[in-house]
């Protein structure tokens, strides 16, 4: 057996143990990594570390870090409750408050589940109160946070973005985050005609502007200094990297590190609130794709795939692999696996680089609804008074839908024309 195809069956085992130990798959990507380095492809430890990823570091731990003090100094309940204020009460508003609250969240540097589990609690909750089916809720919440998932400063789009500098292949960040934006929002607007969106129309909630009617909700969610000078910071984070192409991650440090300093005892314990789990996976699975590079195994997959001869059809399973074993693992975890192992069947120039990439992003990600996903068992861990085991099936047949339609409908749309 090659030394190539060992290292793939190696990656496959490390996806199997990680969806069923629920062990973190970078932890075990490092172990790989070693193991393969060593005995496979006679690596010494500089030249394991030579894939990890210290840029990708720096902006998972800067944007979760950020994130982190925003939450626990309230600002993002404070966001999530001036949302409902907007709408006025108006329960046919809600979910799409509730879109717009994840994707504006992981737009801004949130970790797709952090944004869900800030958010999914509180729609949930408006669910069951006002008569509002959990599946259209809990679609709209993580439709929505998929929806804002790669904006060039986002923990996805900077992965994305990275990977695709980094394996220099032609890239368009606007492109990205518009594709997963736009095929999110389609599937949202579906959801909300199919499960009852449309009846809402006409009903609120009978509190008028305060839409929540939870006055210790609203008195704890006023404006004081720390939530202004944080709100300053989120925008200035944006400010930073899109108007001045400052790194994404040294900003948000810089910035958390001055909240920090003026508001020490509410920022103290977000440093353990960075999103470690993630960081550990992503530097895991980009550290073992760096030994696979070493060693000649993303050449040697990339010419597997164009072996199959119809370039369409090799990119169409490319989405359905990302799409189906997203489904039971991280989605993250896979773009940082697919894209590196696409590089040599787009550098043969017959597939658009821009459109597969935003393809295989958007396919691995859309489908983070399945119960066996984080953002899915978020949801539906959240829903109160429900019959949880009828949620679940309703939450898996959903997620199987969009496994089935959705990788061929971006195929469809963003790589038969070409793009890129």
């Amino acid at each position: 057996m090659s030394a190539e195809l060992i290292s793939i069956l190696v990656l496959v085992v490390v996806f199997v143990i990680a969806t069923t130990r629920s062990i973190n798959m970078g932890a075990l990507a490092f172990a790989a990594a070693f193991a393969v380095g060593e005995l496979a492809a006679d690596l010494d430890a500089d030249g394991i570390f030579a894939g990890f990823p210290g840029d990708l570091f720096v902006v998972l731990v800067g944007v979760t870090y950020l994130f982190a003090i925003a939450r626990a100094n309230g600002t993002t309940d404070w966001l999530v409750h001036a949302s409902i204020r907007l709408v006025r009460g108006r329960i046919a508003l809600i979910p799409w408050v509730m879109f717009v609250i994840t994707g504006a969240l992981t737009a801004i540097g949130a970790v797709s589940p952090a944004a869900v589990a800030i958010v999914a609690p509180i729609a949930l909750s408006f669910a069951a109160q006002y008569g509002i089916s959990p599946l259209l809720m809990g679609a709209m919440v993580v439709h929505g946070a998929q929806g804002g998932g790669f904006s060039p400063i986002s923990i996805y789009g900077s992965i994305v973005n990275g990977i695709v500098e980094r394996e220099k292949l032609p890239g368009n960040e606007l492109a990205l985050f518009l594709a997963s934006l736009v095929v999110n929002l389609l599937i949202a607007g579906i959801v909300f005609v199919l499960f009852g969106g449309l009846k809402l129309g006409g009903r609120d909630t009978g509190d008028g502007q305060r839409g929540t009617g939870d006055e210790q909700k609203e008195a704890g969610s006023r404006l004081d200094p720390a939530k202004i000078a944080t709100l300053a910071a989120l925008v200035a984070l944006v400010v930073a990297v899109l108007g001045f192409d400052l790194d994404a991650g040294l900003s948000a440090i810089t910035l958390a590190v001055i909240l920090s300093a003026f508001w020490p005892d509410s920022s103290r314990k977000a440093v353990g609130e960075i999103a470690w789990p993630t960081v550990l996976l992503i530097c895991g699975v980009l550290t073992y794709v760096g030994v696979l590079e070493e060693m000649g195994t993303i050449d040697w997959a990339g010419e597997g795939v164009s072996d199959i001869g119809v370039p369409l059809l090799a990119a169409l399973l490319l989405c359905y692999i990302g799409a189906i074993i997203s489904a039971f693992a991280s989605s993250v975890g896979i773009m940082g696996a697919l894209i590196p192992l696409a590089v040599p069947f787009l550098a043969q120039g017959e597939i658009g680089a821009v459109g597969m990439i935003a393809a295989l992003a958007v396919s691995a990600t859309v489908v983070d609804v399945s119960p066996f996903s984080t953002n899915g068992a978020l949801v539906l861990a959240a829903a109160p008074d429900v019959d949880r085991e009828r949620f679940f099936r309703q939450l898996m047949v959903y997620g199987g839908i969009v496994v089935a339609v959705v990788p061929a409908a971006v195929w469809f749309v963003l790589v038969v024309p070409g793009f890129g």
